[in-house]
């Protein structure tokens, strides 16, 4: 199992803690998020990230292309992999904080898809057009992959059409598996591509503490956050949810916050969906139990996972713990 982390870049000190506590362990991916009015500029972040990391992979975990042009994008990945030569991995989202705290709208499926194909273009060097322009990069050195974040079946449908690979957030889950890594074969297979070409990692929240009780306590926060862009809207049966959490969880969309903190956290609690969203969306509590939950999800095919830790209790150490005490037993 391929196992990595990404979290919020609060500050430079944050970054740089981070890359020394990781890079030792032997994780297979580090991210950044971009997530305005939350923390520092990714790009800013991942440069530092990408200059303290020897080993793992690099990623933007994830951006969006309503807040920067895609060709703005590519021609950032393409300068990062001048720092991480080979490693640098390029994230894109419909958005979520990164959008909505800018008052921005999120981009429909289609057009992301559409965003993605330019940036492959251009990561490979080659002019391409895009509404109405035609953009080149002919300094790029070697292309850099190009992953679509994706909840949403439409998302999901277009990362196993023309993306290199999918950062699935749906759940760890043996039936959430199934159905999100199903939609995304079906979806290559119908764009004739070869499914395994696509590289899937599963996305799960990361709170690895000695003290577990502590762990699940803070985890709520961002168990809220992502729950509602994971299973909020629509058709919450076809996005899994047992009928039991269906309108609790229509209340905590309505409630949460894009910057969350411990009102969310007490919200999930409220709302009776914190068993529910942890074990579906999460890997919490101490490193035995966190050992049990990943083996769990490698029982359920899980093959690749990327945790989010910004919320941890203390991202720095949950990274070095669970990677001391966890990483080794799984590999």
């Amino acid at each position: 199992m391929k196992i990595g982390f990404f979290f919020w870049p609060y500050d430079v000190a944050l970054v740089r803690a981070m890359a020394e506590a990781a890079d030792p362990c032997g994780y297979d991916m580090i991210g950044i998020a971009d997530t305005p009015g939350i923390a520092m500029d990714p790009w800013v972040a991942t440069t530092i990230l990408a200059e303290n990391v020897r080993r793992a992979r690099v990623a933007v975990c994830v951006t969006n292309l309503v807040t920067r042009h895609p060709a703005i994008a590519a021609a950032s990945i393409a300068s990062i992999d001048l720092l991480a030569p080979g490693r640098a991995v390029l994230g894109i989202g419909v958005g979520h904080s990164g959008t909505r705290n800018l008052g921005a709208p999120s981009l429909p499926a289609s057009e992301l898809a559409e965003g993605v194909m330019f940036i492959k273009e251009l990561v490979r060097a080659r002019p391409a057009p895009y509404r109405g322009g035609t953009a080149h990069l002919p300094w790029v050195k070697r292309p850099s992959p190009v992953f679509l974040a994706a909840s949403h079946p439409r998302s999901l449908e277009a990362g196993g059409a023309g993306a290199d690979g999918v950062f699935i957030n749906y759940g760890l889950a043996a039936d959430n598996v199934v159905q999100s890594e199903g939609t995304v074969v079906r979806a290559a297979r119908t764009a004739g591509r070869n499914p395994d070409e696509v590289e899937i990692w599963q996305i799960a929240c990361l709170d690895c503490g000695l003290d577990g009780d502590a762990s699940r306590r803070k985890i709520g926060a961002i168990l809220a956050f992502v729950s509602a862009y994971v299973m909020g809207g629509g058709d919450l049966a076809r996005r899994g949810v047992p009928a039991k959490h269906r309108a609790a969880l229509q209340e905590l969309r309505r409630r949460y916050s894009t910057r969350p903190g411990e009102a969310d956290a007490a919200l999930v609690t409220e709302l009776g969906l914190f068993d529910y969203l942890s074990r579906r969306l999460s890997v919490c509590s101490t490193p035995d139990e966190c050992l049990a939950q990943v083996r769990a999800a490698q029982a359920a095919g899980v093959r690749r996972l990327m945790f989010s830790v910004s919320l941890a209790v203390d991202p720095v150490r949950t990274v070095r713990l669970f990677g001391e005490k966890v990483l080794p037993a799984v590999r």
